[in-house]
């Protein structure tokens, strides 16, 4: 199943608008390439949509926000609704201030996503409204992340995915528990706005499997994360990690995947 998805992102070569933050722009553009996707990336209210009318999918990324981020996101998700193209929601660091709290708010209310990923506080806060002092690498996962996350996707129509040390995946029915990754992955600044770009290129690549795509791509990104770990050399740090983890998602093939996911499915 999974195997599936990853032929069908290498045939049909999604273009992502990708309006990501400062931090992990760079990385969030190789790893579409990696992955035989290609990224453009426009933050100006003044352009946003028209460059979105030339892509397949959509990643909208929170980070860093500001006023003039805020209303090209909203732009671009309206007219990524408008074209019927998937949209990504990556809600950084919503409970760090009462800004990304409102900029969250006007989002989903404005723009239909077809996934939003976030770690447990993340998600927690955009089902709950709390704000949570801790930033953006906040995650506390506890007996109710699982009930967040499905809330949320039910409340959403869109496919949520928790990040963790048990990353999670669900349409507010189905969930999957995914095990892979390591934990030298939370070392290197921007691997889940990478996850959420690639979640952004499978489903644009597989738009009738949403919850196969999310699945796809959190099991994608944990595995890269395992083979690059077993690269490393004992000179090596988080810099060389990095870079292992976009080589092992340009070597990613199908076999690969389907043997090395590890998840189980909950009804």
């Amino acid at each position: 199943m999974l195997a599936e998805i990853i032929r069908q992102n290498r045939l049909k070569k999604p273009l992502i608008h990708c309006i990501t933050n400062y931090v992990s722009a760079n990385d969030c553009a190789n790893l579409l390439l990696g992955c035989g996707a290609s990224a453009i990336m426009a933050d100006d209210p003044e352009e946003v949509a028209e460059v979105t009318t030339m892509c397949d999918g959509l990643v909208l990324n929170m980070g860093i926000p500001n006023p003039r981020k805020l209303e090209a996101l909203l732009i671009a998700g309206r007219e990524a609704n408008r074209l019927g193209h998937p949209a990504v929601l990556d809600p950084v660091g919503v409970g760090s201030s009462a800004l990304r709290q409102e900029a969250a708010r006007q989002l989903l209310e404005q723009v239909r996503f077809a996934a939003i990923r976030g770690n447990a506080t993340e998600i927690a806060t955009l089902v709950c409204g709390t704000v949570a002092h801790r930033g953006v690498d906040a995650d506390e996962q506890n007996d109710a992340t699982e009930a967040n996350a499905r809330q949320l996707a039910q409340e959403t129509g869109a496919m949520v995915i928790v990040t963790g040390d048990t990353d999670m995946v669900t349409d507010g029915h189905t969930l999957h528990r995914v095990r892979n990754g390591h934990p030298m992955m939370r070392s290197v600044t921007g691997a889940g706005c990478q996850l959420s770009a690639l979640v952004g290129a499978y489903i644009a690549a597989n738009p009738n499997q949403p919850l196969q795509a999310a699945l796809a791509a959190v099991c994608a990104m944990g595995l890269c994360g395992e083979i690059a770990h077993r690269r490393l050399t004992p000179p090596d740090g988080n810099a060389s990690y990095r870079n292992y983890i976009l080589d092992a998602i340009y070597h990613l093939t199908p076999e690969i995947l389907e043997e090395g996911a590890n998840y189980e499915t909950d009804c």
